[in-house]
C-alpha cells in the first residue's frame, strides 16, 4: 500500500509550541509511519494558493525549542478569503488543491478560528485533524492548549517584576494581559504572581470594588497594589453594553442587519479599547495613589516554549499522526489528563471555554484575599 501523503499548516496568531507540534506530528508521521509530509506556507493563504514545501527529517530537526512557526501563519478564513474584490469563499479552491496534491489528510494547528475553518473543510469532504493552539486556553473540550503554559510563565514573570516598582514608588501598577473573552491567562498569572486584584472578562468589575480593595490594603499598611487586568475585562456597564452588542450580531437576519450590528459591535469595542488606562485614571481619583499601566502585548506570545508546552505539543502532534494512520479524521486532538483524545470538531467549532465563576482557581484567589472586582 502506498504511503500516505499529508499536509500540515499553522493558522491564526503565533504561539509558543507550534514548532514543537509540527515536529511531534512530523517525526511520528515521517519517521514512524513513513508518510510524506507537505508544509503549507502562511496558514490558509498557502492552502488557497497551493504554496507548500516538503517536510522531512532534516526540515524538522532543531525546531523543538524555537518560538513562532517555521511555516508562517495568517488569519485568513477559507469561506471569507481576502481578495481585492472583497471576501470570497475559497473552500472549492482548497478542495481542488487538496485533490491535486493527492493528500490523504490535512493537519491544522490553531485556535478557535482554525477549528471553525477545519470544520468547514470537513463539511466539504476533506480529511482534517485540528490541534488546539492558543495562549488564551479558551478552546472547548480540551483541558489545555499549547502556548498557554509559556504565556502564563511570561505574564507571571512580568507581575513579579512590577511588584518592586509598585512597592518602591507607592503606586498602583496595572498589568494588562492578553485575553479578549476568556480570563484563564490573567487569572493564572495573577494567582501565580501574587497580584492583589485580578480582573477578567467573565467577572465584570466596579471601580468602587477595586478601589475598596486597595483602600483596605492601605489601611493594613500596604502602600501599593498590583492589578492583573485582562484586555477583555470590563466594568459592569461596559460589559452589559458589549454583551448587548454581541446579541444584536447573533440576532441579525438580513445582510443589512448583520452589517449594521457588526459595525455597532466594532464601535463598542473601539470605545472600550483603552479601558485599562481609563481604569488607572479612575483609581487615581478614588484612592489618591498614582497609577501606571504596563501592557505586555505580543511579548506573551514570543520566545521559546516552556518545557510543559514542548511536552504537550509533542504528545498531541504524535497522537495526530496515530489518528492519520488509523484513518480517523474530523476531530480535534484534545488533552484530557495525560491522554490525547480525539473529539469531533462539531463539538469544538464555534464554542469558547470561559472561566466559570465558581472555578477552583477563582475560589482559591478569593480565599487568599485577592480582589476580583465584583
Amino acid at each position: 500500500m502506498a504511503a500516505k501523503k499529508v499536509g500540515i499548516l499553522t493558522a491564526g496568531g503565533d504561539s509558543p509550541g507550534l514548532n514543537a507540534a509540527i515536529r511531534g506530528f512530523g517525526k511520528t508521521a515521517v519517521g514512524h509511519y513513513h508518510m510524506e509530509l507537505l508544509g503549507f506556507r502562511d496558514g490558509i493563504t498557502g492552502l488557497v494558493e497551493d504554496r507548500h514545501e516538503p517536510l522531512d527529517g532534516r526540515a524538522l530537526a532543531g525546531i523543538l525549542t524555537i518560538g513562532g512557526t517555521i511555516l508562517g501563519t495568517s488569519r485568513e478564513k477559507v469561506h471569507k478569503f481576502t481578495t481585492p474584490d472583497g471576501p470570497v469563499d475559497m473552500v472549492p479552491t482548497v478542495v481542488e488543491n487538496y485533490e491535486r496534491e493527492g493528500l490523504d489528510g490535512l493537519i491544522m494547528l490553531g485556535g478557535g478560528g482554525t477549528a471553525k475553518n477545519a470544520k468547514r473543510l470537513v463539511d466539504a469532504g476533506l480529511n482534517v485533524i485540528h490541534l488546539p493552539k492558543t495562549i488564551d486556553n479558551d478552546i472547548a473540550e480540551t483541558d489545555t492548549t499549547f502556548g498557554f503554559a509559556t504565556a502564563m510563565e511570561i505574564a507571571t514573570d512580568a507581575i513579579d517584576r512590577v511588584h518592586s516598582t509598585a512597592h518602591s514608588h507607592h503606586r498602583i501598577i496595572l498589568t494588562e494581559i492578553m485575553g479578549h473573552r476568556a480570563g484563564w491567562l490573567t487569572l493564572g498569572a495573577g494567582i501565580a504572581g501574587g497580584a492583589d486584584i485580578i480582573l477578567i472578562p467573565e467577572i465584570p468589575y466596579t471601580v468602587e470594588s477595586v478601589a475598596r480593595t486597595i483602600g483596605e490594603r492601605t489601611r493594613r499598611g500596604s502602600s501599593f497594589s498590583v492589578v492583573a487586568v485582562a484586555e477583555g475585562a470590563r466594568d459592569v456597564k461596559d460589559s452589559a453594553d458589549y454583551e448587548a452588542a454581541r446579541l444584536l450580531v447573533k440576532a441579525a437576519k438580513t445582510p443589512e442587519q448583520q452589517r449594521a450590528a457588526r459595525a455597532h459591535l466594532r464601535n463598542v469595542e473601539d470605545t472600550q479599547r483603552e479601558h485599562t488606562f481609563t481604569l488607572a485614571r479612575e483609581l487615581e481619583a478614588a484612592t489618591g495613589l498614582e497609577a501606571r499601566v504596563t501592557i505586555l502585548g505580543y511579548v506573551q506570545r514570543g520566545g521559546s516554549p516552556s518545557a510543559a508546552d514542548r511536552v504537550l505539543a509533542t504528545r498531541l502532534g504524535a497522537a495526530a499522526a496515530d489518528l492519520v494512520a488509523d484513518g480517523e479524521f474530523g476531530v480535534m486532538v484534545a488533552a484530557k489528563g495525560e491522554e490525547a483524545v480525539p473529539v469531533p470538531l462539531a463539538k469544538v467549532s464555534g464554542k469558547t471555554k470561559l472561566v466559570p465563576p465558581d472555578h477552583a482557581w477563582v475560589q482559591a484567589a478569593r480565599k487568599v484575599g485577592t480582589g476580583l472586582g465584583d
